[in-house]
């Protein structure tokens, strides 16, 4: 099944680390393999040491975190890979700085899961969104979707801070069932609003799992992993 020249994916993770682990266990599950040498070889820098995301975007006073990302990207392809993926939904607001930074391709997950949506759910015009503020505020999904005249739902302002409230804990580690129980009641909470899908657009939340949610969702990480097989694997 291997084959000697498949290119090599570049991981520029730690954001969390939980995230950045389970991308890494989606693309072994989704990978046709019959023995070690059939898997996809990744080169992964799990950097929880980036700076924080929400001190930057949400807080307003934290330190940027391109340029840490755009030398992680400098790094990873200096060791060997032939691409380059982010496996967090609010740190491609910095994806420019990345793709600036070096010669090889950068993934971009929200145009993946965009598509997706586009692809499988044509006729919805409401998209629910399961995904941190900052989301939210760098309107990273927002802009994609107003050119197909689609339009965000997000979870009022109660349901939402339990949802960030669940994103801390996954990246404490603190996932357990009375988180999914929480999770779900927010996924009822935009069902309740007319919502038929939702994007699972924090890779914190689909760490946390989400095969029994009460609406159907397109989980950002699973897109990924799905678009790091077929590079690979189907050049």
């Amino acid at each position: 099944m291997t084959q000697k020249n498949e290119k090599v994916a570049g991981i520029i993770g730690g954001m969390g680390p939980e995230a950045t682990v389970d991308l890494m266990q989606r693309i072994i599950r989704l990978t046709p393999a019959m023995d070690d040498k059939d898997h996809i070889r990744c080169i992964v820098d799990n950097n929880p040491k980036v700076p924080s995301r929400i001190k930057a975007i949400i807080e307003g006073n934290g330190e940027d975190p391109g340029p840490v990302m755009a030398d992680m990207g400098r790094r990873l392809e200096a060791w060997g890979a032939d691409f380059l993926v982010i496996p967090c939904n609010t740190a491609h607001f910095y994806y420019d700085a990345v793709q600036e930074a070096v010669k090889i391709p950068v993934i971009n997950m929200i145009d993946l899961v965009v598509n997706q949506v586009k692809a499988d759910f044509a006729r919805e015009t409401h998209i629910g969104m399961l995904a941190s503020p900052a989301v939210a505020i760098t309107k990273l999904y927002t802009r994609r979707f107003d050119t197909l005249g689609m339009t965000e739902v997000w979870p009022d302002k109660e349901h939402q801070d339990r949802l960030f409230n669940i994103i801390r804990q996954v990246k404490a580690g603190g996932i357990s069932l009375d988180l999914h129980r929480q999770y779900a009641q927010v996924c009822d909470h935009l069902k309740d609003q007319g919502v038929g899908v939702a994007i699972v657009a924090c890779t914190e939340l689909s760490a946390l799992g989400g095969n029994d949610l009460p609406l159907d969702t397109i989980d950002a990480s699973q897109v990924l992993a799905e678009a790091i097989v077929r590079m690979v694997k189907h050049p």
